[in-house]
């Protein structure tokens, strides 16, 4: 399970990754990485980082960070929404078991309506969100092993929807399977 492999959790701006990936580690004795706080621990605020280089040098220092993140077996990693966009990182989550956490905009509404420490929502933040999910919900998929559906999930409840996901995508040579599963057992989008 998780203790013995590396567990990258992806998804959307405030679906819940961080709390998702601390849960999942403390339940199964992983250690956990959140790569946004590692990142504002080591350079500052992520905003104050976007202010002074933009995007590409905040990419640069998040696929640094995923690398040591996932550098030793036993580790669950929360990766910020925009990770999987860098070439570096996508190719760094081939050896990994990777969970797509899939929501709406319903759902994040209230956690990102007045929150100001996300450069990407600045100004319009539903509409951004909402833009930003639909451009980058083919890449989460595409490096996904299994998906699961939080709409309505505690993150209790969550994290024990990974655990069951993670049960079904284990292999015998602990590497991600072709094909990702949806945990609800449906298409969450009708796609």
């Amino acid at each position: 399970m998780p203790g013995s492999r590396r567990v990258v959790l992806v998804g959307p701006m405030a679906v819940g990754k961080s709390a998702v990936g601390r849960t999942l580690a403390r339940r199964t004795d992983a250690r956990f990485v959140d790569t946004d706080r590692v990142i504002a621990e080591r350079h500052g605020s992520i905003p104050g980082i976007f202010a002074r280089g933009g995007e590409q040098a905040f990419r640069a220092l998040e696929a640094e960070v995923v690398r040591e993140a996932l550098a030793a077996d036993g580790v669950v990693v929360s990766l910020g929404g925009g990770a999987v966009l860098h070439p570096g990182t996508r190719a760094l989550l081939a050896d990994a078991v990777v969970v797509f956490l899939d929501t709406d905009l319903a759902t994040v509404l209230p956690r990102i309506s007045a929150d100001t420490g996300r450069p990407m929502l600045a100004g319009r933040p539903a509409e951004r969100w909402q833009e930003l999910y639909d451009a980058r919900r083919p890449v989460y998929a595409a490096v996904a092993t299994a998906v699961v559906d939080t709409r309505g999930l505690t993150v209790g409840a969550a994290a024990e929807a990974v655990l069951r996901a993670l049960k079904e995508n284990d292999t015998p040579n602990d590497t991600p399977n072709d094909t990702p599963t949806d945990e609800s057992g449906t298409d969450p989008h009708g796609d």
